[in-house]
């Protein structure tokens, strides 16, 4: 079909409004230092032909007063006025008069016959200030710094490809209006965390999301990965799996029951799908609450500011907005060779698959693939994971293995150093057979197994290549498809940004996306600075031992800090719950990692063991706070708990003293 267009009258929608204060640059590649001894305005119209003089007339325009101390009230009347000239300014250029990168600017829009505004930063008093209170504004300290439209362009280079991909000329249009202000691309937790938000502060807002079938033909409701084929399903099925365990402790502290303990698959599935649908409806509803319009097509850009929308029956419609946010988050990867896609499952199918995946082949040593390998194995599963290198990449490596170690020891079979090179489909069923040939990292030797389900966890990519972001200019990480941005997730197209799992560069959680989003809508819509932190972000891994994290890894803490300048706290612990039911005494584990130079702050925290994820959360709080040694040492534990262990480390890595306990 054709691809229709939705339009408003100018009169219906009002333009695009959108403050300084609320926009973000992006790092320039070239120009002059803002800054020098005062600044000048010149209101230069089109038939003058922005023709400039060498040196302007020096008539000084005090923007703010004089004076080294500014006052907090002065500071923010300063900041008001600059705000005044970009919003009430067509095309509003902060400039050096002697500056060859501002005269190109200049000259451009001459040739395109507009009108600008010029403030001179060399040419005004106060000028000091004036670049301070600028800078602050956007984040540039460069000039020209350019706003169109209260749209803010950048410097030179932006500008110039900015007219080159057209635009420069579709911001320069004084009366276009667009259906949206925002316009959200993906349904997950940071998309509809910056939809909401957005709408909540008066915009009109609209989520595009559209869940792209699994080879094996699985779908799901609005939220995204974290509450449909993530996070929510994981929790859920680790929780399974532990009360699995908890049975068999119960009789150590006195539970007698006589009937056959199994567990059903379906069950489980069925109750945790219909915790899920429930999520989903939740999501709508809150959407339709905010007035935000939710659409379930596939978007992708057409043009500048326009994107097409494609539902399930391939019918089309377009849709404008002032700016767009991608939280298209990432899907699972295949492995390329002959059976995966037609045998092999994902995270995307497994927690919705009708049938019990019975002996399982997990590939891959993601944090996915041991939690979905420890709960699969915690239900009474027959499960062997295949790892090509190390456990858990990315993560502290002493914690990996003790991970891998604790789950071995609890029947998780490991084939190290070995990759599939080919499934074959044995015999139909659910589940039925398949034969999984693989290959030894390490030299010609080949095992083959028959498994009744294989899960690949070996991997993520990105959504970002096929929403026509080329046609737009967004440029992204050819190699991983992640997309880079700035410090404010701002793209490299001034009126794109994004956030969550396809950033380059930051961290893929739920949490995270949440925190972006909200703060993103905050700076774009209400003139909030507030930027999202991606320093000492905590997390857990749901494996059958959990293990929580904050901070550095040993590696990293070594790299970036050397390790003579760090010392390492470490201990075994018993959890009490563990002792009466008989179970792993010295296999619990807790380290922080601290830096010696800086009064022994906390830089890396690291436990394993039940409830990391709980006690993990409350030491994120404190390293945000700057948390050091002494303050732990100072910190009285609540007895008897696993968390209580911080407050009480003592015995260093460098010592080479036993941390093995013998009580409580």
């Amino acid at each position: 079909m054709p691809c229709s267009t939705r339009t408003r009258s100018s009169s219906s929608i009002p333009k695009d409004t959108l403050r300084a204060s609320q926009l973000s640059v992006l790092p320039m590649a070239g120009g002059e230092r803002a800054g020098g001894r005062a600044t000048r305005l010149q209101s230069n119209r089109a038939d003058a032909g922005l023709r400039l003089p060498a040196r302007p007339a020096r008539r000084r325009a005090r923007l703010s007063s004089p004076g080294a101390g500014r006052s907090s009230a002065a500071r923010e009347a300063l900041r008001r006025r600059l705000l005044g000239l970009i919003e009430g300014n067509r095309v509003m250029i902060f400039s050096k008069s002697y500056c060859p990168h501002s005269t190109r600017v200049k000259e451009l829009f001459s040739s395109l016959g507009v009108a600008c505004n010029i403030l001179e930063l060399d040419q005004v008093d106060d000028g000091a200030n004036v670049q301070e209170v600028l800078s602050e504004i956007t984040n540039q300290r460069t000039v020209p710094n350019i706003f169109v439209n209260k749209v803010h362009m950048g410097g030179c280079d932006r500008t110039f490809q900015a007219h080159q991909s057209g635009l420069l000329q579709k911001l320069l249009q004084e009366d276009s209006a667009y259906d949206y202000d925002l316009i959200v691309i993906g349904g997950g937790s940071g998309g509809l965390a910056c939809a909401q938000e957005a709408a909540i502060l008066g915009k009109k807002v609209m989520v595009l999301d559209f869940v792209v079938p699994s080879p094996q033909g699985t779908s799901w409701g609005l939220g995204g990965t974290c509450v449909n084929v993530g996070c929510i399903p994981k929790k859920l099925m680790h929780q399974a799996a532990l009360l699995g365990q908890a049975l068999r402790d119960a009789r150590k502290f006195g539970w007698e029951y006589s009937q056959q303990v199994k567990h059903t698959w379906e069950t489980m599935t069925e109750a945790i799908q219909n915790h899920i649908g429930s999520l989903n409806w939740g999501y709508r509803l809150s959407l339709r609450e905010k007035a935000v319009a939710y659409v379930n097509s596939y978007g992708e850009f057409v043009e500048h500011h326009k994107i097409k929308a494609t539902n399930r029956k391939g019918q089309e419609t377009c849709y404008t907005a002032a700016k767009f946010v991608l939280a298209t988050g990432q899907r699972p990867r295949y492995l390329g060779i002959q059976g995966d896609k037609e045998y092999c499952i994902t995270s995307d199918d497994l927690f919705s698959l009708p049938y019990c995946p019975g002996k399982t082949l997990v590939v891959g040593a993601s944090y996915v693939a041991l939690e979905c390998a420890g709960f699969l194995a915690g239900i009474g599963l027959d499960v062997t994971i295949m790892v090509r290198s190390i456990l858990l990449r990315g993560f502290d490596q002493e914690m990996a293995e003790k991970v891998g170690s604790y789950m071995e020891q609890h029947g998780v079979k490991f084939l190290r150093k070995f990759v599939p090179v080919l499934v074959q489909q044995l015999e139909k069923g659910s589940p039925g057979k398949l034969k999984v040939v693989a290959k030894s990292t390490e030299g010609p030797e080949t095992i083959e197994e028959i498994y009744n389900t294989v899960l690949l966890a070996i991997g993520r990519d990105s959504c970002t290549r096929k929403i026509g972001l080329e046609k737009i200019g967004v440029k992204i990480n050819e190699k991983s498809g992640k997309i880079p941005v700035n410090d404010v997730e701002q793209t490299n197209v001034p009126y794109v940004y994004a956030v969550g799992d396809i950033l380059e560069g930051k961290l893929e959680l739920t949490p995270v996306a949440i925190q972006a989003g909200k703060l993103l809508a905050r700076r774009l819509f209400a003139g909030r600075l507030e930027k999202c932190d991606y320093v000492n972000v905590p997390t857990t891994v749901f494996t059958p031992l959990e293990y929580g994290c904050c901070g550095l890894s040993e590696e990293k803490a070594i790299e970036m800090y050397k390790k003579e300048n760090l010392e390492v706290y470490h201990t075994l612990f018993w959890p009490l719950e563990w002792t009466v039911a008989g179970r792993d005494n010295n296999t619990c584990y807790a380290k922080i990692i601290c830096n010696k130079l800086d009064n022994y702050r906390v830089i890396g925290f690291h436990v394993l063991g039940p409830n990391a994820g709980e006690v993990t959360q409350g030491f994120a709080a404190a390293m945000k706070c700057g948390l050091t040694k002494q303050l732990l040492d100072d910190t009285i534990g609540i007895h008897p708990t696993c968390g209580e262990v911080f407050t009480t480390l003592e015995i260093t890595k460098s010592s080479g003293l036993d941390i093995t306990q013998k009580g409580c």
